[in-house]
């Protein structure tokens, strides 16, 4: 067996459901043509509420994909997790056969940040209306934030490392990395990712504390980062899935390596420090360097945080300058997420899979309903722009402190 450092960690599948698709090429078509999907709230419940406007996800059906039996003991942001579960192993071609013999190869990693709040919300209104006994008995497990990894690993049989990352919004980001850990301690593939639904009453009720929540009602003009108008984010439901393996097991397996996951740091800076964040978003991204023996100038693309508060902003383009010193101003950077929310612990994980295929693509999708940009940033608006990419850089910060940094390399493809 090959050493622990000599072990890395690649992109074999991407599993979508995201308000702008409910599969990875509805998700990335919507993407690259930079269609922003930001609308009213139609939630039952959220009408008199003051968020006006949310990335939602529509025309998904859970029984499409997933097993009556699971569907009725979890909530939508596990629908969510477990259906781009599925999408990612169909995209890498990982069937049971690959993992009958030794399931303890295969683990799963999930972030979340809301839980299931949808699920939580009916059960609480069943005891304080009916009583106790009309409480089921799922309420205890299924808006508890390790939901979506027990979940996909008691349905997929996978019986290796498995765990939940905590760590704000960068736990997208994060949950990565440790699926990268997990493999270079030797697991064979991890399935990773985040997927949030977070526009239930009770749920929006909870974010209402968000000073950094836009309440405006116009889609267009609701979240808009790095722009004078600037004025908070909108929140989003969805995710993404994706199947990490260890190269060499990935090809021989004859798996398409797609991206490799090449360095990764965090930092923190504590709530809603966003002046404080752009050292820590800074050192982030040094270490992530480091981590992946990658030079600043060798960064093709930067996918933004994107918070869209003018203080965040700048701190992020800040940040980004100290980083990436004189390269900064040369690199584009783009935030697709302005078409369709902040997913939370989604939405970094979201990056991340746009990033994958934009360096497949050769493409850098633009940023929505951003126009009039003013930082220091090449940020990439109005439509998409051709680019070779070898090296993309994702960055992801939370609302209470967290910050992370990700370098993916292009991946060599199919082998041959």
């Amino acid at each position: 067996m090959s050493s622990p450092k000599e072990r890395h960690s690649v992109v074999t599948g991407i599993g979508v459901i995201a308000p702008n698709g409910v599969s990875t090429e509805t998700f990335w078509k919507a993407t690259v043509e930079g269609i922003s999907v930001l609308d009213r709230v139609t939630r039952e419940g959220c009408e008199h509420l003051p968020l006006k406007v949310a990335g939602e996800v529509r025309g998904f059906d859970p029984a499409d994909l997933i097993e009556e039996r699971y569907l009725v003991q979890t909530d939508r942001f596990t629908h969510f997790a477990m259906a781009a579960a599925n999408l990612a192993m169909d995209d890498a071609r990982l069937g049971r056969a690959d993992y009958n013999d030794s399931p303890f190869a295969v683990g799963v990693v999930t972030a979340a940040g809301s839980g299931g709040g949808e699920f939580g919300q009916r059960e609480l209104q069943r005891l304080w209306g009916q009583g106790s006994r009309h409480v089921g008995p799922y309420q205890s497990i299924a808006w508890f934030y390790a939901a979506s990894t027990g979940q996909i690993s008691i349905r997929g049989g996978f019986k290796g490392p498995c765990g939940v990352v905590a760590s704000d919004e960068a736990g997208g980001l994060d949950a990565l990395a440790h699926a990268g850990r997990t493999i270079r301690r030797g697991t064979d593939a991890v399935v990773v990712g985040a997927a949030e639904a977070p526009l239930a009453p009770y749920s929006v009720v909870c974010q209402l504390g968000y000073d950094d929540l836009s309440t405006l009602d116009d889609p267009a003009r609701a979240y808009r980062p790095f722009t004078s108008g600037a004025c908070g984010f909108v929140p989003a439901e969805g995710g993404a899935m994706l199947i990490v393996e260890e190269e060499t097991a990935a090809v021989s397996r004859g798996a398409s390596v797609r991206a490799l996951l090449a360095g990764h740091a965090a930092t923190f800076t504590g709530a809603s420090l966003w002046e404080e964040s752009r050292d820590g978003l800074a050192h982030a991204i040094r270490g992530a360097l480091e981590d992946a023996r990658c030079a600043p100038e060798e960064i093709d693309v930067v996918f933004a945080d994107a918070l869209g508060v003018p203080a965040a902003d700048r701190a992020e383009a800040l940040a980004i300058a100290d980083a990436l010193g004189r390269h900064a101003s040369q690199v584009p950077v783009t935030a697709p997420k302005t078409g369709t929310g902040r997913a939370y612990c989604g939405a970094p994980v979201l990056d991340t899979a746009a990033a994958v295929l934009a360096m497949e693509q050769g493409v850098v999708p633009p940023t929505p309903n951003v126009v009039d940009v003013c930082h220091d940033l090449d940020v990439v608006t109005g439509r998409a722009r051709p680019a070779e990419l070898r090296t993309a850089l994702v960055l992801s910060r939370g609302l209470m402190g967290s910050n992370a940094a990700m370098v993916l390399r292009k991946g060599s493809g199919s082998p041959s």
